[in-house]
């Protein structure tokens, strides 16, 4: 298998997780074929599978903008050891390694680099992930998740805002997603063409399923405010949009790492385009584990 492969799924495997798992689980690497703007793509993904013969309910984990690699930040990983034994079939396709991105776009690149994967790139891998996990007989194809962090946040909200007939995802997670972009009917202006502060919030994000969102109130790479705005929006016009936002907390508050700023990190939301803090919250991450526990339990358990 493809290193890709097996750093994930030893990081899932081995990294330390607030919460003791339930289920013993394996691990094992699959090839996912994505289809983006007519372009076929083999993806690389990690698939943990509790014991027994399910059928279980399922997760897809998009991963942020560090990707898989050796610089990987390491939360899918952790988040998907957790769902695996909590007794969830859970797949991580990696979306950077064979669009040539090993080492993610958290940093300096060309725009050309950050459009080859960027979150509407994305939306097919996801559903190509639904699909894979469809496929399998020990999963419950009607109790599917997506799930993703920062780079992998956004992804799911431009999932989720796309057109799907009603065989789409059940439900869908964003910790610490760029709220400020184009998803479906939702927009935003800013002081510059592609970057820069917001100046107007446009139209209402409307998922095809219920959606959490989590962010940490100091996070200053995606603005908790701008997600404020887009679920009082979203809840205002009847859709099912969740959020909480962590106070004190900054972007990847789920991480083991202490809080720091790195001004080489790509930041639309700041007039000069980069600059972004990052770091672990105990008291944020270890709420947003019975947050996710709660809402999966309540969309993805059937009845």
């Amino acid at each position: 298998m493809r290193l890709a492969f097996l750093l994930i799924a030893c990081i899932g495997l081995l990294a330390p997780v607030p919460s003791r798992a339930q289920h013993a689980y394996a691990g094992s690497g699959v090839i996912v074929h994505s289809s983006s703007a007519g372009a076929a793509q083999d993806l690389p993904a990690t698939l943990l599978k509790p014991d027994g013969n399910g059928p279980f309910p399922a997760v897809v984990i998009l991963h942020d903008c560090s990707g898989l690699g050796a610089r990987s930040s390491g939360a899918p990983g952790r988040w998907g050891a957790l769902l695996a034994g909590e007794g969830y079939v859970v797949i991580i396709p990696d979306s950077f390694l064979p669009r040539g991105l090993p080492d993610g776009v958290c940093t300096a690149k060309t725009a050309r680099d950050g459009l080859k994967a960027a979150p509407m790139v994305r939306i097919a891998d996801a559903f190509a992930a639904l699909a894979f996990l469809r496929s399998l007989a020990y999963v419950d194809g009607k109790h599917i998740a997506v799930m993703g962090g920062s780079h992998g946040g956004s992804s799911t909200l431009a999932t989720l805002a796309a057109p799907v007939s009603e065989n789409g995802f059940a439900a869908g997670i964003a910790l610490y997603p760029g709220c400020a972009a184009s998803y479906g009917a939702w927009g935003v202006t800013r002081t510059g063409q592609f970057r820069g502060p917001v100046t107007a919030f446009n139209g209402v994000y409307t998922p095809s399923a219920p959606l959490l969102i989590l962010v940490g109130e100091k996070d200053d790479w995606t603005p908790a405010e701008h997600c404020r705005v887009l679920a009082e929006r979203a809840r205002a016009a009847g859709k099912p949009v969740t959020l909480k936002i962590y106070p004190g907390a900054y972007h990847s508050f789920d991480s083991p790492n202490p809080p720091r700023y790195l001004d080489e990190r790509n930041n639309v939301n700041k007039p000069e385009g980069h600059g972004a803090t990052t770091g672990g919250d105990p008291i944020a991450w270890a709420d947003a584990i019975k947050e996710v526990k709660a809402f999966l339990a309540e969309h993805l358990r059937a009845m």
